[in-house]
């Protein structure tokens, strides 16, 4: 293992570019799975979770060429059915490879998934929305069993008790696209990443109307084509790299970030006081110290997104009187808490509910991250501590963000890796 050695008080300078979207690249591979063509991908971050995903669609019989951040795919004549345990289990969206198999291949045998720790993150909308337009299902020894020999379509409703699923749209969307006749989609979730799955489906030949609202339209087709397709931004690397530079009080330019995907995020940071404007091809942020306390409350897109809350924690913490942030997608995703405590930080949790009172400044300390998202929360504070920090357990900031540490040093932060013993 590796651990992030950061020594804080440092101000940022330059411009940093975004990776293309991992949330957005991982569906849109799966989807791969539904056509006999051949499929390219341009822009995918180099991350250990696409790695997975490649590695899923290999052990199916699907024939993968990564060149960079460019990625082939000829799935012509690949015959597998099952996603097993060893890799599913360490990554969640591996999930959305049942949608397409079923669809294409009339069964599938996929694990329940696994990921980051940040609470219980069930499949039921998966299974419900599959269910509905006539796949067979059952969950045996850890892994959902499904058959069918005919999807067709239907009106389903797929809101759960926090909003709707990501995942679970595109894996019912993908699925919808080859059943018989028209699917009506209500409660359909609307985040961009979504969309940007639905824009590769439209070009490999399906119907789809609505993507980016609640309610997806999809008249089937018997065929799927292959595509090429670019993927866009990753707008949680974006409002990270925004966070970075306020918390650090730096000037920076983050090229590729689109303010039309961080509505939420934009608003709550110059409620906080950060002075950030967009420019042609991304955003700039422009020094401050003095920051207002504001309250924050997660929610499915467009609201703010619960991948941004342990970041936007980081800079509540050194924000004078009390904010408070509350946890509506993930009541449980607080395991950030106790490690920015040890830096300092006046953190007490009431339920879903963190209130933050601000401090001056965190001091540096050995922290470990638990998920991908409180791992960066832990590197923003670190750079902004006074002292040195070690975040320990990195690979959870590799999941999701691309040679962030490299970012990081061509930005002008100190920061090392380093193995751990």
């Amino acid at each position: 293992m590796e651990k992030l050695i950061v020594r804080g008080g440092k101000p940022l300078k330059g411009k940093v570019t975004i990776s293309g979207s991992k949330n957005a690249s991982l569906p849109i591979l799966a989807a791969a799975l539904l056509t006999d063509e051949l499929c390219v991908l341009e822009g995918v971050p180099p991350l250990r979770d696409v790695h997975t995903m490649i590695r899923i669609l290999r052990n199916l019989g699907v024939k993968v060429v990564q060149e960079g951040q460019r990625i082939t795919l000829d799935p012509s004549g690949y015959q597998g059915t099952e996603a097993p345990y060893k890799l599913v289990s360490t990554m969640r969206a591996s999930f959305c490879v049942l949608g397409p198999l079923v669809a294409k291949k009339s069964q599938a045998k996929v694990s329940l998934p696994g990921g980051c720790v940040i609470g219980p993150r069930p499949v039921d909308l998966h299974l419900k929305g599959l269910k509905a337009l006539g796949a067979r299902l059952k969950v045996e020894g850890g892994n959902v069993l499904a058959q069918t020999r005919e999807l067709r379509g239907t009106t389903m409703y797929l809101g759960g008790s926090y909003g709707s699923s990501v995942l679970g749209t595109a894996n019912v969307m993908m699925a919808a696209c080859l059943a018989k006749g028209r699917t009506v989609i209500e409660s359909a979730a609307c985040e961009p990443e979504l969309v940007d799955l639905a824009h590769v489906l439209i070009k490999m030949g399906a119907k789809i109307e609505g993507a980016g609202t609640p309610v997806l339209r999809i008249e089937g087709v018997r065929k799927l084509n292959g595509f090429t397709h670019r993927v866009i931004p990753d707008r949680i690397e974006a409002g990270t790299f925004l966070l970075a530079a306020a918390v650090t009080g730096s000037e920076l330019t983050v090229s590729g970030a689109r303010a039309e995907h961080l509505g939420a995020v934009l608003d709550k940071l110059r409620e906080a006081g950060v002075e950030v404007s967009g420019r042609e091809g991304g955003m700039q942020v422009r020094p401050k110290r003095k920051f207002r306390p504001v309250d924050v409350t997660t929610l499915p897109y467009p609201g703010f997104p619960t991948d941004m809350q342990a970041q936007m924690m980081a800079l509540m913490t050194q924000t004078p009187g009390i904010s408070v942030i509350t946890e509506k997608i993930y009541p449980d995703r607080f395991m950030h808490v106790a490690e920015l405590g040890r830096m300092g930080a006046q953190i007490k949790l009431e339920g879903a509910t963190a209130i933050v009172q601000g401090i001056p400044r965190l001091s540096g300390a050995p922290v470990m991250a638990s998920d991908l998202r409180a791992s960066a929360a832990l590197v923003l504070a670190a750079l902004s501590a006074r002292g040195t920090s070690e975040v320990s357990r990195l690979y959870h900031l590799d999941r999701g963000y691309d040679r962030v540490d490299h970012k990081l040093l061509e930005l002008g932060a100190d920061v090392r890796r380093e193995k751990t013993d």
